[in-house]
């Protein structure tokens, strides 16, 4: 394994990076409340345009790097298919709905904000984690493009039965969820249409131009750092927004937090666990794991301020979600990379995988 000198600076210190973003934003978003308005201001059919423009850029970078002519083996691989519908469609809502009610039984805002996120599959964020452990980069976009249809299908109906129907059978309040299909297709379509079909065009094009070479030894490596510095420039942005609510309430922020420790933990273990049962091999697992953890809590945190409002309790732990996420995710990154090894080799897993998608690339171009 190359000497981790050979990593960049931001590589290196990615978690000071995402720290250091994630106070600056509560610290800008406090003391700076013009910001905040300002960026609150900036929306479109209820979705942050900076916010938006942020998600992109993070997003382009890793969907480029995906080889679409690969899309059609994972495709084939029922064992990651069913299992990631099992884990993030059956598994990941009704654990949250089990969390919310066991820590929150006497906070029903809270406890509402927290299905609400659970109910949310990732669509964004989780190709960067995925990537940075080294996952399936053709895997993490299938599971991703699925996610979005069944988004689209069922976040509604998911809602009504977790929010209503379910609590009503188990003798427990229910609260109503009123959020549009149009709503979701829209977020849908924004945090990942546009950088999928920007991604895909870029590979098209630029082989096509250039040649697989020059695309994935020269371009690739040089749009690769845009994909961090978008997610740095989210996590402030986000945080900027909803500081004062985060501030303002952190006994709160901290009883919101507990059940979403327990979910993104179990929900990645489980996924882990799910693929070396079936033999999936460490970077598929690793893609199963990242894409069963993570949420969309851009619509979770979007359906909360536009149903209850945004100064609500259900919107606070919509906008805890991230907060918690972001870091816990990081440090299950680095645990996959651990993990990856130790994995068995008779896996497709490389025996050391390299720690970022930019080393993985500088290492492939070396050998040739």
């Amino acid at each position: 394994m190359p000497a981790p000198a050979r990593l960049s600076t931001l590589d290196r210190w990615l978690p000071v990076w995402i720290g250091l973003a994630m106070v600056g934003g509560l610290v800008l978003g406090r003391f700076v409340p013009a910001l905040s308005d300002a960026l609150g201001a900036l929306e479109v059919g209820g979705i942050s345009v900076p916010i938006g423009l942020g998600l992109l850029v993070m997003m382009y970078p890793v969907l480029a790097k995906v080889r679409y002519d690969k899309v059609g083996a994972v495709t084939g691989d029922r064992r990651l298919l069913v299992s990631s519908l099992l884990l993030n469609w059956i598994v990941g809502p009704a654990l949250m709905f089990v969390l919310a009610w066991a820590l929150l039984p006497d906070l029903p805002e809270y406890r509402t904000g927290l299905i609400l996120v659970g109910l949310a599959r990732c669509i964004a964020m989780v190709v960067i984690w995925n990537d940075l452990a080294c996952g399936d980069r053709e895997a993490a976009a299938v599971l991703v493009a699925i996610n979005s249809v069944f988004q689209v299908v069922a976040f509604s109906l998911l809602g009504w039965f977790y929010l209503t129907v379910l609590p009503g059978w188990l003798g427990l309040d229910t609260q109503g969820l009123d959020v549009s299909v149009g709503q979701i297709a829209l977020n849908v379509l924004v945090f990942l249409g546009v950088p999928l079909v920007a991604g895909f065009a870029s590979r098209a094009i630029g082989e096509r131009a250039r040649g697989r070479t020059w695309y994935e030894e020269r371009f690739v490596p040089r749009i690769g750092p845009w994909a961090l510095y978008g997610l740095l420039f989210t996590i402030v942005l986000l945080f900027a927004l909803q500081g004062d609510q985060v501030l303002a309430r952190p006994l709160d922020v901290v009883r919101i937090a507990a059940p979403l420790l327990v979910y993104f933990a179990v929900m990645w273990g489980l996924g882990m666990l799910l693929g070396a049962q079936l033999r999936l091999g460490y970077a598929r697992s690793t893609t199963l794991a990242f894409t069963a953890a993570g949420n969309n809590f851009e619509l979770a945190i979007a359906v909360a301020i536009g149903t209850f409002g945004a100064a609500s309790g259900q919107a606070l732990a919509g906008v805890v979600g991230p907060l918690i996420e972001v870091p816990v995710l990081v440090g299950l990154v680095y645990v996959s990379l651990w993990l990856a090894r130790r994995w068995p080799a008779d896996t497709s897993a490389p025996a050391i995988p390299p720690a970022t998608p930019e080393l993985a690339d500088a290492e492939e171009g070396a050998s040739r």
